[in-house]
């Protein structure tokens, strides 16, 4: 049965919201994009489209549990959840939509639940992970900015601007929020899974990224086996395919393009994908 464009992954207990762009998992790789922490489906805006249009690839979105128009999640929030939603949840979504074989493109927090799956579980349909703005261990400087977003977010002006796009704001905001600044999350440390890594990787961040140094990219580099190529976006904050869509788009789809080519789905003959000229 072929799944309609949107509507919700029943994975009980939890009912997920999503949509799929382009061909279908059975037809062409598949890119599952995973959201940031305030994120959801419709936060991306035209992104996964422009990113389906310009590779030729299907696109998988959905919102993680307790955000957009998914299911609540559990509160309080496991300071584990990162784990969590990349060794349980992210593998029943897979199985669920019948991926076969494609890419993991997370942002922020999506990111490090992509860098996690792929160095816990070596599944060898992922071939290749886009991280933009990941986090691979917490910084001073980041936590103070989630500590500023709290004060936003319950000063009235972030909450505001959230709750077009969660049904349940307060539950989205403290599901991100109250794990990051909790205590014993400042020892929270990915590192020693990136060495776990067996398929290219395209690290992306915003020279001015006020949730994370340059350091995160730094440590991919250093802490990596697989190929690691890094893109900082000058002028460039944490939101890099809102801030500069355009670069953004045109290096993610090059990356992309690349790797379908090597697996001989990239070919003009084989209608999937464009070359770097042709985005």
């Amino acid at each position: 049965m072929t799944r309609a464009d949107q509507g919700f992954l029943d994975l009980a207990p939890l009912r997920l919201e999503y949509r799929m762009i382009g061909p279908r998992p059975d037809a062409a790789p598949t890119i599952v994009m995973l959201h940031e922490g305030l994120g959801c489906v419709g936060l991306w805006g035209s992104f996964p489209d422009r990113i389906a249009a310009a590779t030729g690839a299907g696109v998988l979105v959905y919102s993680r549990a307790g955000y957009g128009q998914s299911s609540p999640g559990t509160l309080p929030r496991s300071i584990s959840f990162l784990h969590e939603e990349a060794c349980e949840v992210l593998p029943r979504v897979l199985d669920a939509v019948g991926f076969q074989r494609g890419f993991l493109l997370g942002h922020s927090d999506g990111a490090s639940i992509a860098a996690i799956y792929a160095g816990s579980v070596q599944d060898h349909r992922v071939r290749g992970l886009v991280l933009i703005a990941p986090h691979f261990f917490t910084e001073a400087s980041g936590l103070a900015e989630i500590h500023r977003a709290r004060e936003d977010f319950y000063g009235g002006l972030l909450r505001e601007k959230l709750k077009r796009w969660h049904a349940d704001v307060d539950g989205a905001f403290r599901s991100w929020n109250e794990p990051w600044l909790h205590p014993d999350f400042r020892k929270w440390d990915i590192t020693e899974a990136l060495g776990y890594i067996r398929v290219p990787i395209l690290v992306m961040q915003g020279q001015d990224d006020q949730y994370g140094t340059l350091k995160q990219v730094e440590t991919a580099q250093q802490e990596c086996f697989c190929p690691v190529e890094t893109a900082v976006l000058p002028g460039v904050r944490h939101v890099p395919h809102r801030e500069a869509p355009e670069l953004t788009l045109e290096r993610v789809a090059d990356f992309i393009n690349r790797l379908l080519r090597e697996h001989h789905e990239g070919d003009p003959s084989g209608g999937a994908g464009l070359s770097h000229h042709e985005l």
